[in-house]
Protein backbone atom coordinates (compact mmCIF):
# COMPACT_ATOMS: atom_id res chain seq x y z
CA UNK A 1 0.00 0.00 0.00
CA UNK A 2 1.46 3.64 -1.05
CA UNK A 3 2.55 6.04 1.78
CA UNK A 4 1.01 9.53 1.44
CA UNK A 5 3.65 11.81 -0.06
CA UNK A 6 3.63 14.10 3.26
CA UNK A 7 2.98 11.77 5.80
CA UNK A 8 3.87 14.35 8.24
CA UNK A 9 1.34 16.45 8.14
CA UNK A 10 -0.89 14.44 9.59
CA UNK A 11 -0.85 13.31 13.60
CA UNK A 12 -2.96 11.20 14.80
CA UNK A 13 -4.62 10.74 17.83
CA UNK A 14 -1.84 8.64 20.21
CA UNK A 15 0.72 10.91 18.91
CA UNK A 16 -1.64 14.14 20.09
CA UNK A 17 -2.06 12.14 23.55
CA UNK A 18 1.54 11.77 24.12
CA UNK A 19 2.52 15.69 23.57
CA UNK A 20 -0.89 17.68 25.01
CA UNK A 21 1.74 18.79 27.87
CA UNK A 22 4.49 19.51 25.23
CA UNK A 23 5.06 23.38 25.29
CA UNK A 24 6.38 23.25 21.59
CA UNK A 25 2.71 22.14 20.69
CA UNK A 26 -0.09 24.56 20.20
CA UNK A 27 -3.49 22.50 19.93
CA UNK A 28 -6.47 24.90 17.77
CA UNK A 29 -9.87 24.04 17.22
CA UNK A 30 -11.03 25.68 14.13
CA UNK A 31 -14.80 25.94 13.75
CA UNK A 32 -17.62 27.98 12.35
CA UNK A 33 -19.72 26.56 15.28
CA UNK A 34 -18.03 27.80 18.28
CA UNK A 35 -20.43 26.36 20.58
CA UNK A 36 -19.04 22.93 20.00
CA UNK A 37 -15.86 24.17 21.57
CA UNK A 38 -17.85 25.71 24.51
CA UNK A 39 -19.40 22.22 24.43
CA UNK A 40 -16.07 20.28 25.53
CA UNK A 41 -12.47 20.45 23.32
CA UNK A 42 -8.91 19.13 23.68
CA UNK A 43 -7.35 19.92 27.15
CA UNK A 44 -4.99 22.76 25.81
CA UNK A 45 -6.33 23.48 23.07
CA UNK A 46 -7.29 27.38 21.88
CA UNK A 47 -10.40 28.24 19.94
CA UNK A 48 -10.41 29.91 16.58
CA UNK A 49 -13.91 31.00 15.00
CA UNK A 50 -13.62 30.90 11.55
CA UNK A 51 -15.43 33.64 10.33
CA UNK A 52 -14.01 36.43 12.92
CA UNK A 53 -10.33 35.06 13.59
CA UNK A 54 -9.40 34.49 10.21
CA UNK A 55 -11.03 37.10 8.20
CA UNK A 56 -10.49 41.08 8.03
CA UNK A 57 -13.17 43.04 9.44
CA UNK A 58 -13.52 44.61 6.38
CA UNK A 59 -14.16 43.03 3.25
CA UNK A 60 -13.41 39.46 1.85
CA UNK A 61 -10.28 38.15 2.32
CA UNK A 62 -8.05 36.82 5.07
CA UNK A 63 -5.69 38.25 7.67
CA UNK A 64 -2.19 39.21 5.88
CA UNK A 65 0.24 37.89 7.46
CA UNK A 66 1.21 40.24 9.69
CA UNK A 67 -2.46 40.12 11.44
CA UNK A 68 -1.87 36.42 11.30
CA UNK A 69 1.04 36.57 13.00
CA UNK A 70 -0.57 38.75 15.52
CA UNK A 71 -3.10 36.26 15.95
CA UNK A 72 -0.77 33.67 16.56
CA UNK A 73 1.59 35.14 18.99
CA UNK A 74 -2.23 35.73 20.83
CA UNK A 75 -2.63 32.04 20.86
CA UNK A 76 0.86 31.09 22.55
CA UNK A 77 2.61 30.11 19.32
CA UNK A 78 6.43 30.79 19.22
CA UNK A 79 9.23 30.08 16.97
CA UNK A 80 9.41 26.08 17.12
CA UNK A 81 5.94 25.57 17.84
CA UNK A 82 3.97 23.53 15.97
CA UNK A 83 0.49 24.04 15.34
CA UNK A 84 -1.84 21.30 15.20
CA UNK A 85 -5.60 21.87 14.03
CA UNK A 86 -8.98 20.21 14.38
CA UNK A 87 -12.02 21.03 14.28
CA UNK A 88 -15.29 19.35 13.17
CA UNK A 89 -17.39 17.82 10.29
CA UNK A 90 -14.05 16.08 9.07
CA UNK A 91 -11.96 18.63 9.78
CA UNK A 92 -13.31 20.76 6.87
CA UNK A 93 -12.73 24.50 8.73
CA UNK A 94 -9.32 23.09 10.23
CA UNK A 95 -8.39 22.47 6.56
CA UNK A 96 -9.16 25.78 5.94
CA UNK A 97 -7.49 26.88 8.45
CA UNK A 98 -4.27 24.63 7.15
CA UNK A 99 -4.58 26.19 4.10
CA UNK A 100 -4.69 29.22 5.05
CA UNK A 101 -1.87 29.49 7.49
CA UNK A 102 0.21 28.00 4.30
CA UNK A 103 -1.01 30.84 1.72
CA UNK A 104 0.73 33.47 4.50
CA UNK A 105 3.57 31.57 4.86
CA UNK A 106 3.78 29.58 8.16
CA UNK A 107 4.33 25.97 7.77
CA UNK A 108 4.80 24.46 11.32
CA UNK A 109 1.10 23.36 10.99
CA UNK A 110 -0.62 19.78 10.87
CA UNK A 111 -4.29 18.59 10.87
CA UNK A 112 -5.11 16.01 13.49
CA UNK A 113 -6.21 13.03 11.64
CA UNK A 114 -10.15 12.50 12.62
CA UNK A 115 -10.44 15.83 14.37
CA UNK A 116 -13.13 16.22 16.90
CA UNK A 117 -15.22 13.12 15.67
CA UNK A 118 -12.36 10.19 15.59
CA UNK A 119 -11.43 11.87 19.38
CA UNK A 120 -14.85 11.17 20.26
CA UNK A 121 -15.61 8.28 19.11
CA UNK A 122 -12.36 6.82 20.36
CA UNK A 123 -13.70 7.87 24.14
CA UNK A 124 -11.17 10.65 24.20
CA UNK A 125 -11.48 13.05 27.38
CA UNK A 126 -12.92 16.72 26.59
CA UNK A 127 -11.83 19.33 28.43
CA UNK A 128 -14.33 23.14 29.38
CA UNK A 129 -11.47 25.01 30.67
CA UNK A 130 -10.67 27.18 27.92
CA UNK A 131 -6.79 28.05 28.82
CA UNK A 132 -4.44 31.64 28.65
CA UNK A 133 -1.24 30.65 27.24
CA UNK A 134 1.53 33.57 27.50
CA UNK A 135 1.85 35.31 24.46
CA UNK A 136 4.13 33.95 22.01
CA UNK A 137 6.86 35.34 19.68
CA UNK A 138 6.56 34.05 16.35
CA UNK A 139 7.18 35.37 12.86
CA UNK A 140 5.79 34.33 9.91
CA UNK A 141 8.30 35.43 8.07
CA UNK A 142 7.84 33.53 4.53
CA UNK A 143 5.55 35.09 1.20
CA UNK A 144 2.35 34.86 0.09
CA UNK A 145 1.78 31.75 -1.48
CA UNK A 146 0.00 32.73 -4.98
CA UNK A 147 0.33 29.67 -6.37
CA UNK A 148 -1.98 27.64 -4.37
CA UNK A 149 -5.06 30.10 -4.68
CA UNK A 150 -7.04 30.58 -7.58
CA UNK A 151 -8.96 34.05 -8.59
CA UNK A 152 -12.23 33.99 -10.65
CA UNK A 153 -10.59 35.55 -13.70
CA UNK A 154 -8.24 32.20 -13.75
CA UNK A 155 -11.66 29.98 -13.30
CA UNK A 156 -13.29 31.44 -15.93
CA UNK A 157 -10.32 31.23 -18.00
CA UNK A 158 -10.26 27.77 -17.89
CA UNK A 159 -14.01 27.42 -17.60
CA UNK A 160 -14.80 24.14 -19.69
CA UNK A 161 -11.08 23.66 -20.94
CA UNK A 162 -9.31 20.28 -20.91
CA UNK A 163 -6.31 21.61 -19.58
CA UNK A 164 -7.59 22.30 -16.29
CA UNK A 165 -8.75 19.91 -13.76
CA UNK A 166 -11.70 21.69 -12.50
CA UNK A 167 -13.22 19.88 -9.00
CA UNK A 168 -16.38 21.28 -7.55
CA UNK A 169 -16.62 18.92 -4.47
CA UNK A 170 -19.78 20.10 -3.34
CA UNK A 171 -22.91 17.51 -2.97
CA UNK A 172 -24.49 16.22 -6.21
CA UNK A 173 -27.72 18.17 -5.52
CA UNK A 174 -25.66 21.75 -5.02
CA UNK A 175 -23.54 20.90 -8.13
CA UNK A 176 -26.42 19.59 -10.10
CA UNK A 177 -28.23 22.89 -9.25
CA UNK A 178 -30.87 21.61 -7.17
CA UNK A 179 -29.62 23.49 -4.12
CA UNK A 180 -27.54 26.51 -3.12
CA UNK A 181 -26.10 25.57 -0.56
CA UNK A 182 -26.39 22.72 2.83
CA UNK A 183 -29.40 22.70 4.35
CA UNK A 184 -27.98 23.77 7.44
CA UNK A 185 -26.25 27.01 5.95
CA UNK A 186 -28.44 28.58 3.46
CA UNK A 187 -27.67 32.24 4.70
CA UNK A 188 -24.17 32.19 2.33
CA UNK A 189 -25.35 31.52 -1.03
CA UNK A 190 -25.15 32.34 -4.99
CA UNK A 191 -27.38 34.33 -7.17
CA UNK A 192 -28.11 31.40 -9.64
CA UNK A 193 -27.60 27.55 -9.01
CA UNK A 194 -25.47 24.99 -10.88
CA UNK A 195 -21.67 24.29 -11.49
CA UNK A 196 -18.52 25.83 -13.43
CA UNK A 197 -18.41 23.84 -16.89
CA UNK A 198 -16.46 20.66 -17.25
CA UNK A 199 -16.25 20.90 -13.42
CA UNK A 200 -15.87 16.96 -11.89
CA UNK A 201 -18.50 16.87 -9.44
CA UNK A 202 -16.23 14.58 -6.31
CA UNK A 203 -17.83 15.33 -2.82
CA UNK A 204 -15.74 16.18 -0.12
CA UNK A 205 -16.32 14.10 1.77
CA UNK A 206 -15.26 10.89 0.02
CA UNK A 207 -12.39 11.33 0.51
CA UNK A 208 -12.78 10.76 4.22
CA UNK A 209 -13.33 7.62 6.07
CA UNK A 210 -16.75 6.91 8.33
CA UNK A 211 -14.83 8.10 11.81
CA UNK A 212 -13.42 11.58 9.85
CA UNK A 213 -10.03 9.94 9.19
CA UNK A 214 -8.38 10.23 5.31
CA UNK A 215 -8.54 7.50 2.97
CA UNK A 216 -5.58 5.73 2.22
CA UNK A 217 -3.05 7.33 -0.55
CA UNK A 218 -4.17 4.45 -2.87
CA UNK A 219 -7.72 5.21 -2.29
CA UNK A 220 -7.76 8.78 -2.94
CA UNK A 221 -5.71 8.32 -5.82
CA UNK A 222 -8.27 6.17 -7.38
CA UNK A 223 -11.17 8.39 -5.89
CA UNK A 224 -8.92 11.66 -8.24
CA UNK A 225 -8.05 9.96 -10.97
CA UNK A 226 -11.13 8.11 -12.00
CA UNK A 227 -12.60 11.21 -12.72
CA UNK A 228 -9.67 12.57 -14.75
CA UNK A 229 -8.26 14.69 -11.64
CA UNK A 230 -4.50 13.45 -12.58
CA UNK A 231 -0.65 14.61 -11.08
CA UNK A 232 0.16 15.32 -14.42
CA UNK A 233 -2.95 18.47 -14.74
CA UNK A 234 -3.06 21.67 -13.04
CA UNK A 235 -6.21 21.73 -10.53
CA UNK A 236 -8.52 23.82 -8.96
CA UNK A 237 -11.06 22.79 -6.09
CA UNK A 238 -13.72 24.79 -5.37
CA UNK A 239 -16.58 24.65 -2.85
CA UNK A 240 -19.26 27.29 -2.00
CA UNK A 241 -17.06 29.38 0.07
CA UNK A 242 -13.75 27.84 0.13
CA UNK A 243 -14.06 24.95 3.27
CA UNK A 244 -14.77 21.83 1.96
CA UNK A 245 -12.41 22.72 -1.28
CA UNK A 246 -9.83 23.28 1.24
CA UNK A 247 -10.20 19.93 2.62
CA UNK A 248 -9.74 18.23 -0.95
CA UNK A 249 -6.82 20.82 -1.75
CA UNK A 250 -5.34 18.96 1.34
CA UNK A 251 -5.86 15.32 0.02
CA UNK A 252 -4.37 16.38 -3.29
CA UNK A 253 -1.80 18.34 -2.63
CA UNK A 254 -0.33 17.47 0.58
CA UNK A 255 -1.61 13.45 0.75
CA UNK A 256 -0.94 12.87 -2.59
CA UNK A 257 1.49 15.09 -3.55
CA UNK A 258 0.29 16.78 -6.63
CA UNK A 259 2.42 19.28 -8.00
CA UNK A 260 0.12 22.01 -8.62
CA UNK A 261 -3.51 22.27 -6.86
CA UNK A 262 -5.28 25.50 -5.84
CA UNK A 263 -8.15 26.55 -3.99
CA UNK A 264 -10.58 28.60 -5.34
CA UNK A 265 -12.03 30.13 -2.05
CA UNK A 266 -14.24 32.65 -4.13
CA UNK A 267 -16.28 29.04 -4.51
CA UNK A 268 -19.07 29.16 -5.73
CA UNK A 269 -20.81 32.27 -4.03
CA UNK A 270 -18.42 34.35 -6.17
CA UNK A 271 -18.68 32.84 -9.26
CA UNK A 272 -22.36 31.97 -8.95
CA UNK A 273 -22.98 35.36 -8.38
CA UNK A 274 -20.97 36.69 -11.11
CA UNK A 275 -22.77 38.61 -14.43
CA UNK A 276 -22.28 36.80 -17.56
CA UNK A 277 -19.75 33.84 -16.74
CA UNK A 278 -20.69 30.78 -18.32
CA UNK A 279 -22.76 27.88 -15.79
CA UNK A 280 -24.04 24.98 -16.20
CA UNK A 281 -26.99 22.55 -14.46
CA UNK A 282 -27.56 19.20 -14.55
Amino acid sequence: MAEYAKPEVLVEIGWLEEHLGDENVRVIDVDEDTSAYEKGHIEGAIGWNWSTDLHTKVGRDYLSREELQELLRRSGVSDGTTVVLYGGNNNWFAAYAYWILKLRGFDDVKLLNGGRKKWELDSRPLAHEVPTPAAGNVTVAGSDRIEIRAFRDEVIANAGSSGVGLVDVRSPEEYRGEKLAPDHLPQEQSQVPGHVPGAANIPWAKAANEDGTFRSADELRALYESEGITPDREVIAYCRIGERSSHTWFALQELLGYPNVKNYDGSWTEYGSLVGVPVELG
